[in-house]
């Protein structure tokens, strides 16, 4: 044993449990005009500063939220990409994600500027519904991908999707 209680492994302390708290941890940079990782929606459960330019948010088991990141260097933008992910609960299955620990369900994985900004513009299209992005059908961030995917448009999500959304929720058991 070792001073902090825990097992040694190779003359080492064996790391703590991982996630042990059920949260997935999202790490965040902001360096102006060379990289912005930011989150877009999504309910933060705890948020912890690195220093001026890194921070980690955490977020519950079951919870959506929007990850954007954008990267330049002295030639221009090198990466634009968005990704919604539900958070997972420990010993769920799940898919990795950079900057994002242990990994989540991801919903919506978009790269390319023009795509980016039309997945942004649902997200404020479902925010002028006055519906909170989080509580949106996970189904519908399913289809924002696969049409932009395949080089089409996405249908609007209207009130009464949401509600049939809302409706499915309480019947499940």
């Amino acid at each position: 044993m070792t001073g902090n209680g825990g097992p040694r492994i190779g003359g080492n302390p064996a790391p703590a449990r991982p996630f042990a708290d059920g949260l997935t941890r999202v790490e965040l940079t902001w360096i102006e005009k060379r990289i912005e990782h930011w989150i877009r929606f999504g309910h933060i459960a705890e948020e912890q500063i690195l220093d001026r330019k890194r921070r980690i948010v955490s977020f519950a088991a079951g919870s959506i939220f929007a990850f954007a990141r954008w990267a330049a260097n002295d030639y221009g933008t090198i990466i634009s990409r968005i990704d919604i992910v539900r958070a997972v609960a420990p010993g769920a299955p799940y898919q990795t994600l950079p900057f994002v620990r242990p990994g989540g369900d991801i919903l919506l994985k978009i790269t390319g500027w023009p795509k980016v900004e039309r997945v942004l513009q649902a997200v404020d299209a479902i925010e002028a519904l006055d519906i909170d992005p989080v509580d949106v059908a996970p189904d519908y961030w399913r289809h924002v991908h696969n049409r932009l995917a395949v080089a089409q448009e996405p249908r609007d999500y209207t009130r009464t999707q949401h509600h049939a959304w809302r409706l499915r929720q309480k019947a499940e058991p």
